[in-house]
């Protein structure tokens, strides 16, 4: 049984048609990504998932409950935890207090102080814990976002371009990140753009186009799709005409 899935699922904005017919699957311990070139509907499924959007029919399971109505605070009860790709942090706070910020409601006092020294040393952010999370470099503002999404000790994480922004070197630590994250149990969705980041950490990948699932497969299997290659080609010709 899949951990997430979405069944024949359409969203419709006026008389457009978002996302067409999607039946997709999220298995539990896999990292999976989601990508497509630009309008494929990524972002609407991701909303989707979130509870952010109602779909126009179909249905959203997750663990073998249809959550399709639940609210997206009852979806994060339920153990879906989500980063989205504007970091959600407190600027003036310390790195340290937003991290308490997110785990306080999770853990009593005796024990709070030592998942927060976990947490900073999983994020390579031991050094900066006492600086205001405004002063961190792009990719440790997510980094840091990504610990308080990983705090709540989701079953199901979701990631919406986590290396957007990001250098080479931060980009691999990301990816560095998710796999040891996904390691510890946790399953990651991502939407994301970065095919090398896809590749270091995907053990499948889903490609929409025209809001429904063109291909999926293993990274190999979808670079070697030469349908694959076509719709990202021809984004540029299909801008241009």
């Amino acid at each position: 049984m899949p951990l997430l899935e979405t069944r024949a699922l359409n969203k419709h904005f006026g008389g457009l048609h978002v996302t067409a017919d999607v039946d997709f699957a999220v298995a539990e311990g896999e990292v999976h990504c989601l990508i497509g070139p630009n309008g494929a509907g990524k972002s609407t499924l991701f909303r989707l998932m979130l509870g952010e959007h109602a779909p126009s029919s179909g249905s959203i399971h997750f663990a073998g409950e249809d959550i399709t109505g639940l609210k997206p605070f009852q979806r994060i009860h339920r153990g879906i935890s989500v980063k989205f790709q504007v970091p959600g942090i407190f600027k003036t706070l310390s790195v340290r207090q937003n991290l308490e910020i997110a785990l306080q409601h999770h853990h009593g006092r005796e024990s709070l102080d030592g998942e927060i020294d976990r947490l900073l040393a999983f994020l390579k952010l031991e050094q900066a814990r006492s600086q205001p999370a405004g002063d961190l470099s792009h990719g440790q503002k997510q980094w840091l976002e990504i610990g308080m999404a990983v705090s709540l000790k989701p079953r199901l994480l979701l990631l919406d371009e986590p290396t957007a922004g990001m250098s080479e070197d931060e980009t691999r630590a990301t990816g560095d990140m998710i796999c040891r994250l996904n390691r510890q149990g946790t399953t990651v969705l991502a939407v994301e753009h970065d095919m090398t980041f896809v590749r270091q950490v995907a053990d499948q990948v889903t490609v929409l186009h025209q809001g429904r699932v063109f291909a999926q497969g293993s990274m190999d299997e979808i670079v070697s799709d030469e349908r694959v290659t076509a719709i990202y080609l021809g984004q540029g010709h299909a801008h241009a005409s």
